[in-house]
């Protein structure tokens, strides 16, 4: 049975004292609900988060990561540098790093394939832009961003993977999809994946949703279906917000 997951990408934002204060502010609250909770704070932050946590619920994940174990790659950070502060699931493949860092497809590949090879989870993100949406091409946008960066992979990997569905014109900007074109989408990942690898496979995997997630709406949206989760950005940042989320399964 997939799980159910809630996971906070608290991007470029808080310092050691910021963190260390909403740290605190999530250790205090309860976890009503049947979902898995991680938070992605800075590279910075990583240690100090890990632990101030690492005897709570809440996992601390990573927002990137290199696809090389070491070398020559100023300001990057390794599989085994995550695992050395006790990270073992890392963010791939967020519209922010491809749009603003110009991630590819390929690059993509090589970074999944480094953090399974090291024995980490990936949550690997995806989604289209608003002109993709508007001209109806969104599922072949998601289509080959999902094909083109995991599906070399042997079946049994995604027993590792997370997938999270992130319209692009959703992302920050108020939007969202709504319950039903979330449904939609999700199912249709879901059909790519048991086309390739099989029912097994395709319903074992955890699907979640980012795009403006906020209290408001996210009973609605987790209650579709194919809907695992979200992928949550600024209301990850408040931890009242953050936890009405996570406990509205």
């Amino acid at each position: 049975m997939r799980k159910n997951i809630v996971a906070g990408n608290w991007k470029m934002n808080n310092d050691l004292a910021q963190t260390e204060t909403l740290l605190t502010a999530l250790k205090n609250k309860t976890i009503t609900s049947d979902a898995e909770v991680m938070i992605a704070p800075t590279f910075t932050n990583l240690w100090s988060a890990y632990n101030t946590l690492k005897d709570n619920a809440i996992e601390v994940i990573a927002q990137n990561m290199h696809f090389a174990e070491n070398g020559a790659y100023t300001g990057e950070v390794s599989a085994s540098m995550l695992k050395s502060v006790g990270v073992k699931t890392v963010i791939l493949g967020h519209s922010e790093r491809r749009a603003y860092f110009n991630e590819t497809d390929e690059l993509l590949a090589k970074k999944v394939d480094a953090a399974l090879a090291s024995d980490m989870r990936v949550i690997f993100c995806f989604g289209e832009e608003l002109a993709d949406r508007k001209s109806e091409n969104h599922e072949a946008v998601v289509g080959s961003q999902i094909k083109n960066a995991l599906f070399h992979l042997e079946a049994d990997a995604f027993k590792n993977i997370v997938l999270a569905y992130e319209p692009v014109w959703a992302i920050g900007t108020g939007e969202t999809a709504s319950p039903e074109q979330a449904q939609d989408m999700h199912a249709f990942i879901r059909k790519t994946l048991a086309d390739t690898y099989g029912a097994d496979v395709a319903d074992s995997v955890s699907i979640l949703y980012g795009g403006s997630v906020k209290p408001g709406n996210a009973q609605e949206i987790f209650s579709k279906p194919d809907v695992d989760g979200g992928l949550i950005g600024g209301a990850a940042l408040n931890a009242d917000d953050f936890f009405a989320i996570v406990n509205a399964f």
